[in-house]
């Protein structure tokens, strides 16, 4: 009898085939005509800028650099005649320019042109143009295809996510973070700088929120409730000086860093700093008897333990007047609009059983304790718009009544979003059944996550714009976002696994118009994007990649 190994990959290798005669870039460009022909890049090539664009020459000769080991002379427009502007990248900031929030890119024989109105749009499309080198082999020449084409994005907010509080992440992995969102044409980075397991950021005003916040005495073993305890002192927290390095490192790649300040939930390791910000500031923090716990359980801690805990924020003068003053040392830091206040999961508990916090609610007139949440929610919201900013925050804010000028991250399906749009509110989507790329990538994971299955086809099926919204409420979806909750990655390459590929594909949603969306398309190319990857040293899942194989018995 004789075995035939059949294997789904036939088809695997025919969009390989495919791909060769098409262009690999992802997201996918919006309009593009190709030519025939191609440009040869080589270390004869030179970068000429026109005014205004010298910086962004300079960053595309380091990028050119690392993938090619080509080291390109970079010329200002005026010094040289246009005879030798052949064999050239040029880059030109044109004002006169017809295609506002649009690049246009032309690849001849002889030359890369890349043209727009701002700086912004031609930073996307030397994206474009490093995705159409070809990383081969050194010493193999490397032709780009002669092509014309005409980009820009589909949504204004293109975001990822990652939290910083469950696991620390030293300043030189932030920015490979802010590299990795720059190659996908994302321009948003949310930083979730503080919750119940670390405060990560240092304020000056309260030295303790980092000296007592940025530290627990252990971390449970395996998924929660764990199987033990690690017994290890953790922590770290960024200074002043090191988030302000990190933001002009975004600013100089285009991405705003958006900051997150968790309120009135997920306070503990800022209530282990200071008890008094808590309804009971007595008594010691609640532990279950079950989890396994390193060190004192007396007193206020900070979390060792994944989850959602009671111990919320009390909404006295003292908290609102230590939360002003976080902020006033917050938002100097950031130029967002935005300050992310958080403002999920904060449990009602403490606040019902809190004699100062019932007498509030009918000093106040609120109906419940959904109520007394939108009151602390719009008071700092007021203090936050008197600065000039505005709030943005996870869907509950909803709950007992939305802020006046808030803007909703829909998070519990899209259900809030749509509330929100209706309600004439901003909206950013990030359903947990697509964007939490810490859910499982396999049936199969070779290492623990917090559950639940988003595959890649998944993400990429994801539609921001939800059908139940009119014309008119639409314009209030402003984009989408991936989030990195980081329970159970305690390292970077493990983030960089559950990111890669599936940030490619909510790239390509956010970018890309959903008529040129195909995801047979995106297989093609996904394997010429992980080659970039792979040079630039990132750690991706393979999942996708895995051989499906069945062997059947052939007939006689």
């Amino acid at each position: 009898m004789k075995k035939i190994f059949s294997l789904s990959v036939i088809s695997f290798c025919w969009m390989i085939t495919l791909a060769q005669n098409s262009i690999n870039v992802v997201p996918y460009p919006n309009e593009v005509t190709m030519g025939n022909g191609n440009f040869e890049l080589s270390s004869a090539t030179k970068i000429i800028y026109k005014q205004g664009a010298s910086k962004l020459a300079s960053y595309l000769k380091d990028q050119i650099k690392t993938l090619t080991g080509f080291s390109l002379k970079i010329v200002a427009s005026n010094s040289i005649r246009p005879l030798v502007n052949k064999n050239s990248i040029q880059l030109s900031l044109n004002g006169n320019a017809s295609s506002k929030g649009n690049y246009t890119l032309q690849i001849s024989r002889s030359t890369i042109n890349l043209e727009a109105k701002e700086t912004e749009l031609l930073f996307n499309g030397i994206q474009t143009v490093l995705q159409l080198i070809p990383v081969s082999n050194p010493g193999s020449p490397l032709f780009l295809p002669q092509l014309s084409i005409k980009d820009g994005a589909k949504f204004s907010y293109r975001g990822m996510h990652l939290d910083v509080s469950r696991h620390f992440f030293p300043v030189a992995f932030i920015k490979k973070y802010i590299d990795l969102l720059a190659l996908h044409k994302y321009n948003t980075f949310h930083w979730h700088l503080t919750d119940d397991q670390g405060w990560r950021i240092e304020i000056k005003k309260y030295p303790l929120l980092t000296k007592v916040g940025g530290y627990r005495n252990g971390t449970i073993i395996g998924r929660y409730p764990g199987k033990g305890n690690d017994n290890t002192h953790y922590g770290g927290y960024y200074t002043q000086k090191q988030i302000k390095e990190v933001v002009q490192y975004a600013a100089e790649r285009y991405i705003n860093v958006l900051p997150e300040i968790e309120m009135p939930g997920h306070a503990s390791a800022a209530i282990a700093a200071y008890p008094q910000l808590s309804c009971f500031p007595n008594e010691d923090t609640q532990i279950n008897s079950t989890t396994a716990w390193a060190g004192s359980r007396t007193g206020k801690q900070v979390q060792q333990t994944w989850g959602v805990f009671n111990d919320v924020f009390a909404p006295t003068e003292y908290t609102f007047k230590f939360i002003e003053n976080i902020l006033d040392e917050v938002m100097p830091l950031f130029p967002s609009t935005y300050i992310h206040i958080g403002g999920d999961e904060c449990p009602k508990e403490n606040w019902k059983r809190s004699p100062f916090c019932q007498q509030l609610i009918k000093e106040k007139n609120l109906k419940n304790e959904h109520g007394l949440q939108s009151y602390f929610i719009q008071r700092i919201e007021k203090y936050v718009n008197s600065k000039g900013k505005k709030i943005i925050g996870w869907d509950e804010i909803l709950e007992g009544g939305l802020a006046p000028n808030a803007t909703v991250m829909s998070w519990r399906g899209t259900e809030g979003g749509i509330a929100a749009a209706k309600e004439n509110h901003d909206v950013v989507m990030t359903p947990g059944t697509h964007c939490y790329f810490d859910h499982s990538q396999s049936s199969k994971e070779d290492s623990v996550t917090i559950g639940s299955f988003l595959p890649l086809e998944k993400v990429y099926a994801f539609e921001p714009v939800p059908a139940a919204l009119s014309a008119n409420e639409v314009k209030h979806i402003l984009g989408a976002q991936g989030n990195v909750w980081t329970e159970y990655m305690s390292n970077e390459n493990k983030v960089e696994y559950m990111v890669l590929p599936r940030i490619a594909a909510l790239a390509e949603v956010l970018w890309t118009v959903k008529e040129k969306r195909n995801f047979v398309s995106f297989e093609t190319r996904l394997p010429f994007v992980v080659k970039l990857y792979k040079a630039k040293g990132y750690n991706y899942s393979k999942v996708y990649y895995d051989l499906k194989g069945s062997i059947k018995k052939a007939e006689e």
